[in-house]
């Protein structure tokens, strides 16, 4: 299922061409320890609200994300990016043999926290595609607490200007 999507966003993307590094907003697949769909939109020419809807440990994850974004390497079309933001989520440990999971700690949880993240993408000249790599440790504060610093995925967007 997850190539039919892929191969289907870039049959889409191929009827477009784009011809600068910039975009208004980006939309497409992630995939790392965490599975989901990432929305990133242009606030100005540095920002960019990002939001990130994922799935693990039989849950879901909602993350809003503040990014700078700069250039990376003089490269055209090459960035870096940092910021931060929130996450909101449920857990659902109780059919798995998870790391932290002990006698006292199966079950169910709502989770809310904080996130970070660092990476560099490259957004494609002449086609518009998008593929970014990253690090977004969390930490949680209510709900199973902790800090979760595994956490990277890449990210493969269609971009429009």
């Amino acid at each position: 299922m997850k190539k039919i999507i892929l191969i289907s966003l870039i049959f889409v993307a191929s009827s477009f061409a784009l011809n600068a590094q910039d975009y208004q907003t980006g939309f497409g697949l992630r995939g790392g320890t965490s599975q989901g769909l990432s929305v990133k939109h242009f606030i100005s020419d540095e920002t960019a609200l990002e939001g990130i809807v994922s799935t693990r440990w039989r849950g879901l994850m909602i993350t809003g994300l503040y990014e700078i974004e700069k250039p990376a390497f003089d490269v055209y079309g090459l960035n870096w990016y940092y910021g931060g933001g929130a996450h909101i989520g449920f857990w659902n440990d109780t059919y798995y043999d998870l790391p932290w999971a002990d006698d006292d700690h199966y079950g169910n949880y709502a989770v809310f926290g904080v996130d970070a993240i660092i990476g560099i993408e490259y957004t494609i000249i002449d086609f518009p595609v998008n593929i970014s790599i990253d690090w977004k440790p969390a930490m949680n504060f209510f709900g199973y607490t902790g800090l979760w610093g595994d956490a990277g995925a890449v990210t493969v967007r269609y971009v429009i200007r």
